[in-house]
């Protein structure tokens, strides 16, 4: 095979310019978005000193993901998405400048910080769903796999470079400033879709209310390629999500080195760059739904691994193949939602990957947590790893159409 298919699949690039353009301002938002994340903590801390308010800065964006991302797909699935992304994008540059303008006076309470940050992230919750649709209709299908990937590596490069970024600058001026960068970087986002082209959802407009909402369910527990994919999802995150065992796991079996740690929160953040930067001979497979189902069990296999390890370099590299095998997975997992999902839907299935993906993880942290304090970090790792694999297994035994090549059918 040669090393020009093994590179990622840049054809999206070359073939689409309004693809190229959105990419770049995605680019550009992201790595402004990881940077608030980092000023955010930083303030708040700062200022109450308090592990109490600095964990409610991850339930303030978790909490309006899932609550307003419930509906958010059902107004995606009625309405022109292009509009939508667009408004909600000028809403979350709106909440930074307002953290910007608290930051450089200074006189707002946390309880204030936190609800900026709420309703930033549901403007979010609300922008997702409709950017859920322009994949599949800016780019040939046989493409869209590609298009995701390489949005997969420029967020997992935001993901590395964006917090640096942000203690870097926030090191060298004040919060406030770096929160108006972020509102900056939204201007890049809003550039890069107001050339696309009107989108409203192809056939019948989702019903308004509780009642669209109810269809995107049905569709979802009926059609069983899209259902495996996402209770996939579940099991990699709700049963094996180990950030939270890394202090725990470097205590325990490496001295507690804060290096160490440092070292294990980016492992996997280079573990999916490098497998999405050379993603090309998977995507042109067209087989998702195998490729997620290997991804998903790799990762469950890593993590038990990881957790037997008590030598820090070979710990870092199963956390690199981790990584990789989620980015992977995540990738393919899209790539089955945005190609097997009728376009009338795909906002409201697209909203529930994002509750999937956000809550997902946090559950699973709180899971590793509660079962470390009952045993240990090893034993929540080894375990959470095992669970992950035989829940993987049985999507896979139980949906044969994941396995079988191109996905298709219910």
């Amino acid at each position: 095979m040669s090393l020009t298919r093994t590179l990622i699949d840049v054809r999206p690039l070359r073939t689409s310019p309004v693809f190229r353009r959105l990419l770049i301002g995605r680019t550009v938002s992201v790595l402004g978005s990881f940077m608030t994340m980092v000023t955010v903590m930083f303030q708040v801390w700062d200022t109450t000193h308090s592990t109490v308010w600095s964990g409610a800065v991850g339930l303030a964006q978790a909490v309006p993901l899932v609550v307003v991302g419930l509906f958010a797909g059902s107004w995606a699935d009625r309405g022109d998405r292009r509009r939508i992304f667009l408004a909600a994008t000028v809403g979350q540059a709106v909440c930074s400048l307002l953290l910007a303008v608290q930051g450089f006076t200074g006189g707002v309470p946390v309880a204030g910080v936190l609800v900026l940050v709420a309703a930033q992230s549901s403007f979010g919750a609300v922008g997702g769903p409709a950017a859920g649709v322009f994949l599949p209709r800016l780019l040939p299908r046989e493409q869209v796999a590609a298009g995701l990937a390489l949005n997969q590596v420029t967020a997992q490069a935001g993901m590395l470079v964006g917090p640096a970024l942000g203690g870097l600058l926030l090191g060298w001026t004040s919060v406030g400033v770096c929160y108006l960068v972020d509102a900056l970087t939204f201007v890049c986002a809003f550039y890069g879709a107001f050339g696309l082209p009107a989108l409203p959802p192809e056939g019948e407009p989702a019903r308004p209310g509780l009642h669209g909402v109810l269809d995107g369910l049905r569709f979802l527990t009926r059609h069983r390629v899209v259902r495996g994919a996402l209770i996939t999802d579940l099991a990699a995150t709700v049963l094996s999500m180990p950030v939270s065992l890394f202090p725990l796991i470097n205590a325990e079996r490496f001295g507690g080195d804060p290096r160490t740690l440092g070292l294990f929160l980016s492992a996997l953040a280079v573990g999916g760059v490098a497998a999405s930067a050379f993603s090309g001979s998977v995507t042109r497979l067209a087989r998702p739904g195998l490729v997620m189902l290997c991804g998903a069990t790799a990762w469950g296999v890593a993590l038990a691994l990881f957790g037997l390890m008590t030598r820090p370099w070979p710990a870092l590299a199963l956390l690199v193949a981790a990584g990789a095998a989620d980015a992977l997975s995540v990738v393919s997992r899209a790539t089955i939602v945005q190609t097997r999902t009728p376009d009338a839907l795909l906002g409201r299935v697209t909203a529930a990957e994002q509750i999937v993906g956000q809550a997902g993880p946090h559950l699973g942290n709180l899971r590793g947590g509660l079962v470390a304090g009952w045993t240990s970090g090893a034993t929540a790792l080894v375990t959470g790893g095992l669970l992950c694999v035989l829940a993987v297994a049985y999507v896979g035994a139980s949906t044969p159409e994941l396995r079988k090549g191109p996905t298709g059918g219910p």
